[in-house]
């Protein structure tokens, strides 16, 4: 079993747990501010071996940096407060691996690795474009985050798979770009070849997972994957060289058997793995 609580921050490490719990911004069921928590009780029923990577947790050298402390009304100074933790990461020379909360926390976690890394692209795993201008007049809303990120980023360096809910000027924004795909081998062998050398920040929102065994989060949507999906998926990405990501979304509350929440887990287990690759 795996248990970030035991993972001392003051030792060596080549990758930084941050928790966001922050869910100021959500347009349906709150509760994602719960995730981080979470995920750590439920890290400590899941195993240390992953047997599709063929892979052992207990080889990594990563540490645990706890929950920030933020201040739920305020947007701007809790996206201030991550950008902080990520930019302290990266000046440690460590990889940032993000638990929300919301999708928005992933902002300043992206502005500051691409301010080290300029030629960084972005992969998305998510069930909404999240390419709204504005969500009720509101631009910072997890409704937004990858509009904004693609203001600084380019809509270019994105790739988004498991959209399956989204305006029709989001889906014609996305067709443009060119920044749909899908999980298909080949589609993922093609991912494989755009990303090349270039560092990745990996994004996960786990409503990409199908409602019917990852109920628990904010905004479920029918039709998406499955866990086996998320495994290939982790098998194409564990060559690239991922500089920064995060596991969002988790509302843990909305579940109350609790298998979101391991589900979400073993996802962070897996990432944990392909992100050792680079260092």
């Amino acid at each position: 079993m795996f248990d970030f609580t035991d993972r001392d921050l003051e030792e060596s490490h080549d990758i930084r747990i941050i928790g966001v719990p922050f869910d100021g911004t959500v347009s349906f069921r709150p509760g994602a501010r719960f995730g981080p928590a979470a995920i750590r009780e439920a890290s400590d029923g899941v195993e240390t071996y992953s047997p599709y990577l063929d892979a052992e947790l207990e080889s990594l050298h990563y540490a645990d940096s706890g929950d920030l402390e933020l201040p739920m009304g305020n947007v701007e100074t809790v996206l201030s407060i991550t950008r902080e933790a990520v930019d302290d990461c990266l000046n440690d020379e460590t990889i940032p691996f993000l638990l929300g909360g919301e999708h928005l926390v992933s902002l300043p976690a992206i502005e500051s690795v691409f301010e080290k890394y300029p030629d960084l692209v972005v992969i998305q795993l998510d069930a909404h474009a999240d390419q709204r201008e504005d969500y009720l007049g509101v631009e910072l809303s997890h409704a937004c985050v990858m509009r904004r990120v693609s203001e600084f980023l380019g809509d270019e360096n994105i790739r988004q798979l498991g959209i399956r809910s989204g305006t029709k000027h989001e889906y014609n924004l996305m067709k443009s770009f060119g920044t749909l795909t899908t999980f298909r081998d080949e589609d993922l062998e093609g991912l494989v070849e755009w990303i090349a050398d270039r560092p990745v920040y990996l994004t996960v929102d786990l409503d990409v997972f199908d409602p019917a065994c990852f109920p628990g989060t904010g905004t479920p949507e029918p039709g998406g994957i499955d866990w086996w999906t998320f495994q290939r998926f982790i098998k194409a990405m564990q060559g690239v060289d991922i500089v920064g990501l995060d596991a969002v979304e988790l509302a843990p509350q909305l579940d109350t058997s609790g298998c979101s929440s391991v589900l979400a887990a073993k996802c962070v287990r897996e990432m944990l793995l392909i992100a050792a690759n680079r260092v």
